[in-house]
């Protein structure tokens, strides 16, 4: 205990303060599992904010980077790098697009996407986001915020920015019209509470898009890559967006994002129009096609989908349960969100202390976001512990 009050009065005394920082030290993970330095393993079903989607330790990933850490571990991207076409040509195939460019993170991805958009539209269209949406911290993916909290003390920040509410149709209808460049949505909001988009609000916006020919942009950062037990949210919705925006799981731990464009606007952007100095870099590059390769077996995504029916029924039992408690349970494949009737922050801690780690966002939403290599024994431990927590 000493160490770690140590640790974290150090932290505080070097590095700005950012973080809320757990009170954990952590030593190595192993799969589904991180190990703190005092030998303590604690079940990770927040893995890494959705980054660890196949966990720790996976030899697949290691080998990939090992191997390529011996050829080069950086390149300008004046020259071509095998890792990145190979990456590409499976981020093309699973989201049925055309063309890729790399970032090193997913709110460099939603910079990338707005330069794109003000290039082809010109500045003065407005631009559409959403209630509770959350596209990144810096000052253009900050300005597409849906969550004043995070805005509240950077203003100005981009014009032609009009925020609508998620999911209400009527606003849509009103909104958008041939002023309209762009709407960025995500299909699951991680960060806004693991919010759904309804079936009605995705026919209505296609419908409109036909009309009046916005680009639309998925936010798949935390909800892609197999996450929802298909290659991303909006596959479950029978719509194929113009631009989606993608990292996290992609890089297997290391540094990368990318946005992907379909054929209409893959010619947008001319050399020198934009670029980056490590997007790409070969190492991440690699170990994402490792993480492509291994998520995307048949059997990996439909034990998501199997598993995550089975994770959400049975704490659909619990809410009905504990139904002072709980106000609503919501998610698709492993992106779970837990409504509380309370705030969830001291759940969350006794979760840890119950061996468990779970994150809290919107104030009483359990956000769970398993590695999708975890096991039915690995949910029923979560279930048994919540149960438990709950009668408390």
């Amino acid at each position: 205990m000493k160490e770690i009050n140590y640790i974290l009065e150090k932290e505080k005394e070097i590095l700005l303060h950012t973080y809320n920082r757990i009170p954990l030290e952590i030593s190595h993970g192993e799969g589904v599992y991180l190990v703190s330095k005092d030998g303590r393993k604690y079940l990770d079903f927040f893995s890494g904010l959705a980054v660890n989607a196949l966990g720790y330790g996976n030899e697949k990933i290691i080998n990939a980077i090992e191997e390529q850490i011996k050829k080069i571990i950086h390149l300008s991207n004046y020259y071509i790098n095998q890792p990145q076409l190979e990456l590409a040509e499976r981020l093309i195939k699973y989201s049925g697009l055309s063309r890729v460019f790399y970032t090193n993170s997913g709110t460099e991805a939603v910079e990338t996407s707005l330069k794109l958009v003000r290039k082809a539209f010109g500045p003065d269209k407005k631009i559409i986001t959403f209630s509770n949406a959350f596209h990144g911290r810096t000052y253009g993916s900050l300005s597409l915020s849906g969550k004043e909290k995070y805005k509240k003390h950077f203003t100005p920040l981009l014009a032609n920015i009009l925020n609508l509410e998620f999911n209400n149709t009527e606003q849509i209808e009103k909104n958008l019209d041939d002023n309209t460049a762009a709407v960025y949505i995500e299909f699951i909001q991680g960060e806004g509470g693991i919010r759904i988009v309804s079936k009605q609000f995705i026919e209505k916006l296609e419908e409109l898009r036909k009309k009046y020919g916005f680009v639309l942009v998925a936010d798949e950062v935390q909800s892609g890559i197999g996450r929802t037990g298909k290659p991303f949210a909006y596959n479950h919705f029978n719509i194929e967006p113009d631009l989606v925006i993608t990292a996290k799981a992609i890089g297997g731990g290391l540094p990368l994002g990318a946005l992907i464009t379909n054929k209409k606007y893959s010619e947008v952007f001319q050399a020198g129009d934009h670029g980056s100095t490590f997007g790409g870099n070969p190492v991440a590059c690699a170990a994402g096609l490792a993480v492509i390769k291994e998520i995307f077996r048949t059997d990996l995504m439909n034990n998501v989908e199997k598993l995550s029916n089975y994770f959400i029924s049975k704490l659909k039992q619990l809410s009905v349960k504990f139904p002072d408690k709980i106000k609503e349970v919501r998610g698709i494949g492993f992106m779970i969100g837990i409504e509380l009737n309370f705030p969830c922050n001291k759940i969350v801690d006794d979760f840890r202390k119950n061996g468990i780690l779970v994150n809290c966002t919107s104030e009483n939403v359990v956000r769970i976001l398993p590695p999708l290599i975890s096991t039915k024994e690995n949910i029923d431990q979560f279930l048994t512990a919540f149960d438990n927590l709950l009668k408390q």
